[in-house]
């Protein structure tokens, strides 16, 4: 830190800091806990699967706080708590009450009495006002059917800043949009080295996303609490001979993906989960591949169902997972097959104890219907809409 003009300090001197500035690296840190110190007392307790989120419960009122640095959300099912609560809080900080939440942290949230929009709409536009796609033509998939790229074909971009930038933004509009996770992921890995292919690419997720700029997800109102998820897996030979068929072929691995719903009749809806994650070893078969997402998949449904507990909200009924990969499912269903699975870790395993404890029911579903697949690979543009069209994605600014 620099003295302040016009301060003389004394020789050999060092200045010590007092008080948390905000900007610093440590401010955010600081000021969550100066407002958990000040929360907990007051009754709130910590949820220990999002430690960002407080919630106080008394008799049949529901209090829940979602902190992100100094922007808070506050969700009640009674107003005059709501009101209570800010009081409080104003008592102890300086703030600002924006009323009912329009925009958070760059999403824009709709209501109506159907249910809840959650978009990126203004961010969306301003993003293709930058890079000039504004008045681009429209195309139907963000990214081409069997497209084949690769780390030494093309010429070099002069100045990789603008696509990394441009990947950068595109990650952040995952958020509401899943619909372009795949053909984002795909070229976020040749961020170190990009070339002329990877940015036409990226400027046609542009053109996708000028077709339908506010698309986002919708929560609707009149559901019940219910989970299912859908586990995918896409396999990449390490062979690089062998011909394209997934992104993860650049290092011999494969990426699981897994896309969980939950829609909750409740004042506050809770998003999608939606994971692309690359696995660590390779597969030596389909049957482990799709194994290991399964696996990856119940650790997230474990998480969410602790965090719907802190909600208040107890399923009855085991959580659905659906695989379209019927070796996968006997597996996890039957410890016999030691021959096949005896070099998987243990740690995969933990998803037949879920199955024999009745928390998780497997089903099999079609590749066709499998919603997952859309994360595995580029689909074509009728497949392609037909599983977005399932997975409660609408444009809330397109004529009824």
């Amino acid at each position: 830190m620099k003295v302040p003009p016009g301060y003389k300090t004394p020789p050999n001197s060092v200045c010590k800091l007092n008080k948390s500035i905000y900007g610093l690296k440590k401010a955010s840190r600081q000021w969550f806990s100066k407002l958990s110190q000040t929360l907990i007392p007051d009754g709130f307790i910590q949820s220990l699967s999002d430690n960002s989120l407080f919630i106080k419960k008394t008799n049949n009122i529901f209090l829940a706080i979602l902190i992100y640095v100094d922007d808070i959300v506050v969700a009640s099912n009674n107003d005059n708590v709501i009101s209570h609560f800010k009081t409080y809080l104003h008592d102890k900080f300086k703030l600002k009450d924006l009323g009912t939440i329009r925009f958070f942290l760059g999403l824009e949230v709709g209501r109506t009495k159907k249910g809840i929009s959650v978009s990126q709409r203004p961010f969306t536009l301003q993003l293709l006002q930058d890079t000039g796609y504004i008045g681009a033509k429209p195309v139907s998939t963000p990214m081409e059917t069997n497209l084949k790229l690769s780390k030494d074909k093309g010429n070099l971009l002069p100045d990789p800043t603008a696509y990394r930038s441009l990947i950068g933004k595109l990650i952040y509009l995952t958020i509401t949009r899943p619909d372009i996770s795949y053909a984002v992921s795909h070229l976020s890995q040749f961020l170190t080295c990009p070339r002329v292919p990877h940015l036409h690419d990226a400027h046609r997720i542009l053109q996708y996303l000028k077709s339908t700029p506010g698309q986002g997800i919708f929560f609707p109102s009149n559901t019940t609490a219910t989970i299912s998820a859908y586990a995918e897996t896409s396999l990449s030979p390490s062979n690089v001979q062998v011909s394209f068929f997934f992104g993860c072929r650049l290092e011999g691995l494969s990426r699981h993906k897994a896309i969980n719903f939950w829609l909750l009749s409740l004042p506050w809806q809770l998003p999608h989960v939606m994971e692309i994650k690359k696995q660590q070893t390779v597969s030596r078969s389909s049957a482990e591949a799709e194994y290991r997402a399964m696996a990856n998949s119940t650790s997230e449904l474990t998480w969410i169902i602790a965090l719907l507990k802190d909600f208040g909200v107890n399923l009855a009924t085991p959580e659905l997972l659906y695989c379209d990969n019927t070796a996968a499912i006997h597996i996890s269903e039957n410890p016999v097959y030691h021959e096949r699975t005896k070099h998987v870790e243990i740690d995969c395993h933990f998803i037949r104890e879920k199955v024999q404890q009745g928390s998780i029911k497997l089903l099999h579903v079609s590749s066709q219907n499998n919603l997952a697949d859309v994360f595995t690979k580029a689909l074509l543009p009728t497949h392609f809409s037909n599983i977005i069209s399932k997975m409660g994605l609408i444009n809330m600014y397109t004529p009824s």
